[in-house]
């Protein structure tokens, strides 16, 4: 990926955000996870008895995610939290971007709304052992501790290379361990958006429907799918049990 393509990408991401409505921050329940020590743990498959949950998308099928409760635990309650209760229910994927990510978790379905379970918004959880690889699950924000209930899936199928990712990390101060690059090699992703957004889950099985959903038709002005995209159902629950 040329470094102009990465620039472009990075203003894009800017554009996708969640208006802070407050700030109250207050510890929740975490779902179970394994701890993460790598590019291979995060891409792994779900250990039984670990948190998952089924994202079903109308017309398109399901995507399977596990989540990461140790290293950022309250966007993991939050987001479980919400689907448990029904939140997502019947939204919309209301951004879309084809080898880049999608973007849903808004109840106005405009990309300027939303609140985390506690009434407000809640601070970043970063990870050095996260990255925002192909599959992985994201909270969207407007900047710096403005986490709501807006999430999206990472779908870059891009590769990177070291040299790439010593250009990202001359233009954005990134810096990425010989294990990160070896994740970014094989699988792809958005090095530029490490530290950014908090990597809170990981597509385990779906990437097929991943892809389809990006493929969508979408506006111009702001990649909005021309035909709604709606997540039916977030079916949490514990693997294998």
């Amino acid at each position: 990926m040329k470094k102009s393509q990465v620039t472009i990408l990075v203003v894009l991401i800017l554009l996708i955000g969640v208006v802070g409505v407050g700030f109250a921050i207050k510890n929740g329940k975490t779902a179970g996870s394994s701890s993460v020590s790598g590019y291979e743990d995060q891409l792994a498959a779900p250990k039984k008895g670990d948190t998952v949950a089924e994202i079903v998308v109308k017309d398109f099928g399901s995507m399977h995610v596990k989540f990461f409760a140790k290293e950022a635990p309250k966007a993991v309650s939050n987001f479980t939290t919400h689907a448990q209760k029904g939140y997502y229910d019947k939204l919309i994927f209301h951004r879309v971007m084809d080898n880049f990510m999608i973007q849903g978790g808004d109840p106005t379905g405009t990309g300027t709304s939303g609140e985390s379970i506690w009434g407000g918004s809640f601070e970043d959880e970063f990870s050095d052992n996260l990255q925002p690889y192909r599959g992985a699950l994201c909270m969207a924000n407007s900047g710096p501790d403005t986490n709501g209930s807006q999430f999206f899936i990472v779908q870059d199928k891009d590769t990177y290379d070291r040299a790439t990712l010593d250009s990202i990390t001359a233009q954005y101060g990134n810096k990425f361990s010989e294990d990160a690059e070896e994740g970014y090699s094989k699988t792809g992703g958005t090095p530029w958006l490490y530290r950014a957004h908090t990597v809170f889950g990981q597509v385990y099985e779906g990437l097929d429907v991943l892809d389809s959903i990006a493929a969508t038709k979408t506006d111009e002005e702001n990649s909005k799918p021309l035909t709604d995209v709606v997540i039916e159902k977030i079916i949490v629950s514990k693997y294998g049990e």
